[in-house]
């Protein structure tokens, strides 16, 4: 599964696309909060900032709930009593039919009362179906881990390499499906208008980041069929590495099973001695001498 696109920043908001939007729970006119990282020195990232539905100090009780429901009338409504008569609260949620099953699976972030609450709320269901109660008789499991949203979020510490926290921004919201970076961190991030950005997703924790890359990074995406075989993706990525690019991003996808399957590459080029249009009259020249089919699809400089 993909989850990231690159977009570039107009004036001083942000689009994120439907497709991602939709996913990540981002509501037109919803409050998102939001946290500003400083990447270390080494490395194309600059700035990053992380978007959550959810305020910082509510990560310690978020929790993960997959609930396993019998395909029937009435299951959902009777997963969420369950929830509800012990007071947690559901927060953003996905349920959909097993694949080939006669099961729905719901799977929820969840706030619960306080830590450790988790263990109780398992030793209360299973109690309940040890004694064959009406009132769970429609939920065949329930499991429960931990979100760790923290972990996203957490600085570096004293002579680490990560990224540093340098605000956390009001709440906001989000206004014709853009994040406006003005509101919060137009003293910071200056003069971004038309620059390249990367937008993440991280669905388990129902979270969002947008990067911005150090001056001077020089980026180019690449699309091409190589063979669909142990090696393919080898040889491409060889002859990348010979040139001393920086990989952001690689995604391969089968066209035809056992045959060809597509490659598609971001790349920063700044620290190669090639330009970005000697790269581009260069590889159809180098595919040639590869072991099988390799065929240049799209080459794009994200200028």
């Amino acid at each position: 599964m993909k989850i990231w696109e690159f977009a570039k920043v107009n004036g001083s908001s942000i689009k994120v696309d439907n497709w991602m939007s939709d996913t990540m729970g981002l509501v037109e006119g919803g409050c998102v909060y939001s946290t500003l990282f400083k990447h270390p020195v080494e490395g194309p990232k600059d700035y990053e900032i992380i978007l959550s539905m959810f305020p910082q100090e509510n990560y310690r009780t978020l929790t993960h709930i997959t609930m396993y429901l019998d395909d029937v009338p009435g299951s959902s409504a009777q997963a969420a009593s369950f929830l509800a008569d012990r007071e947690i609260n559901i927060l953003n949620s996905v349920s959909l039919n097993g694949i080939s099953d006669t099961v729905i699976v719901w799977k929820l972030m969840a706030d619960l009362n306080f830590a450790g609450e988790a263990d109780i709320l398992l030793d209360s269901f299973n109690a309940l179906k040890n004694a064959k109660d009406p009132s769970v008789s429609k939920i065949r499991r329930i499991d429960i881990k931990p979100a760790e949203i923290g972990r996203l979020f957490k600085g570096c510490s004293s002579g680490s390499n990560g990224k540093q926290e340098i605000r956390r921004g009001y709440p906001c919201t989000i206004e014709d499906g853009c994040f406006d970076v003005s509101k919060v961190y137009g003293d910071i991030l200056k003069d971004i208008s038309g620059q390249n950005v990367l937008i993440t997703m991280d669905a388990d924790t129902w979270v969002l980041s947008i990067t911005f890359f150090k001056e001077g990074t020089d980026l180019i995406k690449v699309g091409m069929e190589i063979p669909d075989c142990p090696g393919g993706i080898t040889q491409a990525l060889s002859v990348i590495a010979k040139w001393n690019v920086n990989l952001i991003s690689v995604f391969s996808k089968v066209k035809i099973c056992y045959q060809t399957m597509y490659l598609e590459l971001v790349m920063d080029i700044h620290g190669s001695d090639r330009t970005a249009e000697q790269i581009k009259s260069d590889l159809p020249g180098i595919f040639d001498g590869l072991n099988g089919i390799f065929k240049l699809n799209e080459f794009t400089h994200l200028e």
